[in-house]
């Protein structure tokens, strides 16, 4: 959905509530919000008062609110605009089915599709297909705090659960990239689509056992309360999957795997999760799996059939629009280095926060605490870098440490000189390497971030 879609769907939303299209200075407040514009800069633009704008925008959240029936603000404008763009097209989807099967296919104009207010939790959704009640457990799940664009990893995500069926998606990437962000946003926006809803930190599930209890319980409990039953016999948890339409997402799914060895290797005690996931993706059910983590299941690696029910998803950084807007929210102001910032962190939010408040409190700024390549790495941002670290096998310690050792990529070759790493072992490393999200490859050539270099010496030292 592009900038001129999107004020229109917000001006007949408007119209909607008050009867009046939006004004030019209306207009003005959502288009500068939609190109992540502060009030200021808005203000600046249309030549009258910060105060002005914002009140203008106050207003028009608090329209837009009541109608999605979510709370819509400056900066969940966008995405808030992209989920009712996915219940309009689930919609209109069902409509075309319904004609198609019908064989009443026509070229008329179809008349713009009613806009759906929002369901609350444990409601029947308007949905035709969504006839019984949705059941979630989603204590677990972080509040949606700042998100920046990620309409084309949204858009992915959405198809490959929805369009797509898959039965098991991992979604990978370094600290601090936004993964559990990006998640918490894709629940929001499809929970409706699902019977169940159901979100889970492996940290606190380590064994499978009280896992599976935990979600046999809840089926157990809904389908009590929807049916009446007497005497209700407990399912294995495959059935449930396979009677009902479930979206459980599991965050922090490194925690099943082992510290010191290579990348996927479960501890003992959460072996048997390696048997659920094979169970997820082979059995057929219409239930789909979210794995968030630094690293995932081996099993799922060893996949790159694009046929299969299993898709992968590993994130980058944010674009320069979104790390400037970080930078904003953090106090720094426009520099002609905010570009060089952004690439030298490689558009991480979590980096580029870090990074932007302690050049805050320093009273400084980019280019005096930053010249040249400098890279700063504040204390938090060592601490989280550290977890990531403590996972690495020794083996993967010492490539990384011979890549840190280098400017440019390099190749296997160069790698095997230093005669510190056995040749039969260094594939390993690299693979491994590779699905932690720790280095980065162009061909047959290696390399790690700056960051990722700089704290590698550091430790060394």
């Amino acid at each position: 959905m592009n900038l001129k879609e999107m004020l229109k769907l917000a001006d007949e939303i408007v119209f909607a509530k008050t009867g009046q299209h939006l004004d030019d200075l209306q207009a003005a407040v959502l288009r500068g919000t939609l190109q992540r514009e502060t009030y200021k800069e808005i203000a600046k633009d249309f030549n009258c008062s910060e105060s002005r704008i914002r009140e203008i925008g106050s207003e028009l959240w608090q329209i837009l609110s009541e109608e999605l029936g979510e709370d819509v603000n400056k900066t969940n404008f966008r995405s808030a605009m992209e989920r009712l763009e996915v219940s309009i097209y689930s919609n209109v989807a069902q409509e075309e089915s319904v004609q198609i099967n019908s064989v009443n296919i026509c070229g008329e104009a179809r008349h713009p599709p009613k806009i759906p207010n929002s369901n609350p939790p444990n409601q029947e959704t308007s949905n035709p297909k969504q006839t019984k009640t949705l059941h979630q457990d989603l204590s677990e799940m972080p509040e949606l705090g700042d998100f920046f664009d990620r309409t084309p990893e949204l858009h992915t995500l959405t198809t490959s659960i929805l369009q797509q069926r898959c039965r098991l998606i991992t979604l990978t990437g370094i600290s601090g990239i936004g993964k559990t962000t990006l998640a918490v946003q894709l629940v929001q926006q499809i929970k409706h689509e699902f019977e169940y809803a159901v979100w889970y930190t492996l940290d606190e599930f380590p064994t499978i056992d009280k896992f599976q209890s935990n979600l046999i319980q809840l089926f157990s409990q809904s389908e009590k309360e929807d049916s009446s039953p007497t005497n209700q016999k407990r399912l294995p948890l495959i059935k449930y999957l396979q009677n009902h339409r479930c979206l459980i997402v599991l965050d922090d799914v490194h925690n099943l795997f082992c510290s010191g060895e290579l990348a996927g290797k479960y501890k003992p005690e959460s072996e048997e999760y390696r048997s659920l996931f094979k169970q997820i993706e082979k059995l057929s059910h219409q239930s789909c799996f979210l794995l968030i983590g630094w690293e995932q299941p081996r099993e799922v690696t060893q996949v790159k059939n694009q046929n299969t029910s299993i898709r992968t998803l590993q994130l980058k950084g944010l674009d320069i629009a979104a790390g400037r807007e970080i930078l904003r929210d953090c106090g720094l102001e426009e520099s002609d280095n905010s570009e060089t910032l952004i690439h030298r962190y490689q558009g991480n939010p979590l980096w580029l926060k870090s990074v932007a408040n302690l050049i805050q409190d320093l009273g400084g700024g980019v280019t005096e605490l930053l010249p040249n390549d400098t890279i700063l790495l504040p204390e938090d941002l060592k601490d989280v870098l550290q977890q990531q670290f403590d996972r690495l096998s020794e083996l993967e310690k010492q490539v990384i440490s011979l890549l840190a050792k280098e400017s440019q990529p390099i190749n296997r070759a160069k790698l095997l000189e230093n005669e510190i790493i056995p040749a039969s072992d260094l594939p390993n490393a690299l693979q491994s390497l590779s699905r932690r999200c720790l280095i980065e490859q162009q061909a047959n050539f290696y390399t790690i971030s700056p960051v990722l270099r700089q704290y590698a010496i550091a430790r060394a030292v």
